[in-house]
């Protein structure tokens, strides 16, 4: 690690749940599991949810279910990642761990990536706390933090920049919840993720809904995990292009406040008019529209939360607007080019 190295220790012993989905990837997933078993912090257990495979997950994950350190659940419908992920965090919520871990199964980690998140968290009061995310080669970042900006587009900070251009630790908008340490208190404050948005975005929706209750995020650098994009989501052919145009206003209307809805919104339907348009021009039609009429169909749905979300704002509109990045994000184009060249 050199440079990024760690030196801290936690000085007490909270019980952390790690969540791991596997849907037909069991090989990412055995890789995952492996990294998660030799991680210098102990006191923690995980929970491996098989969502509904259809390839030889089951059998070949079975090896884990006498295992005395993982509790395999076999969920038998994909229920995508939120739904996925939710009862894993129901399951920490209701045997009172404090804390819970969402790992992709195409992450790995590095062996004191748990405990340096958990430092990280309990040092600055942060509900949520991600790392340094690499791509799999360890050559670029992929995230270090996801961000918001004024144009209404979520962001993964950093993304395709090089390693040494890291930035130094510090409070984010949000984390990724491929590789993201919660306590398990934030869910019993603002509730689980939103089960609509299947998969993509609903850990911007889980950021922004902890923004507005008064949470906040941290990035600690030292904490070094790497993720191979997209792995799921290249085996479903137009699913991520789908689920970007049913999401994104879903997420909007759900989250953003009111005296902020003109300015962003004015700025994120053209963007979003635009993204259309591209995605036409790709050949995407059927999964761009798609996505696009069950977004609407989910309005109801969206304004149903808003009313909830909203009404337990605890910030002020001044602070959100210290988070929210104030232009376009930073690596837009990049950003676009991997949503659509899945």
């Amino acid at each position: 690690m050199d440079a990024l190295a760690y030196t801290g220790r936690v000085a007490t012993q909270p019980n952390i749940l790690v969540v791991i989905l596997n849907f037909n990837g069991w090989q990412d997933t055995l890789t995952c599991v492996d990294a998660v078993l030799k991680q210098s912090y102990k006191n923690f257990h995980i929970y491996l949810i098989d969502n509904g495979s259809k390839d030889e997950s089951l059998e070949k994950l079975t090896k884990y279910e006498n295992h005395g350190k993982i509790t395999f659940f076999k969920n038998p419908v994909n229920d995508g990642f939120s739904g996925g992920v939710n009862i894993g965090i129901k399951h920490a919520m209701e045997h009172d761990y404090e804390y819970v871990a969402l790992l992709n199964n195409d992450a790995t980690i590095t062996k004191e990536w748990l405990e340096i998140l958990l430092e990280s968290s309990r040092r600055t009061g942060a509900s949520a706390t991600t790392g340094l995310l690499l791509d799999g080669d360890g050559k670029k970042i992929e995230s270090t933090g996801d961000g918001y900006s004024a144009w209404g587009l979520p962001f993964p900070r950093q993304r395709d920049e090089p390693v040494k251009d890291a930035r130094d630790s510090e409070f984010v908008f949000g984390g990724t919840a491929g590789a993201t340490l919660y306590t398990t208190a934030l869910f019993k404050d603002i509730g689980l993720f939103d089960e609509t948005f299947f998969a993509y975005f609903e850990d911007t929706d889980i950021s922004f809904r902890a923004q507005l209750a008064g949470h906040t995020a941290y990035y600690e650098k030292s904490a070094i995990a790497y993720h191979d994009h997209g792995t799921t989501s290249s085996k479903m052919p137009g699913f991520t292009v789908q689920q970007t145009f049913k999401n994104l206003p879903l997420f909007f209307w759900k989250d953003v406040p009111l005296a902020m809805l003109p300015v962003i919104g004015v700025r994120f339907f053209a963007c979003f008019g635009l993204m259309y348009v591209r995605a036409l021009l790709r050949g995407q039609f059927k999964p761009a529209t798609t996505g696009l009429l069950k977004g609407i169909a989910l309005l109801p749905h969206a304004f149903k939360e808003r009313r909830r979300i909203q009404k337990n704002k605890r910030v002020t509109n001044a602070y959100l607007r210290t988070v929210i990045y104030p232009d376009l994000p930073p690596n837009n184009k990049k950003y676009a080019r991997r949503v659509f060249h899945r």
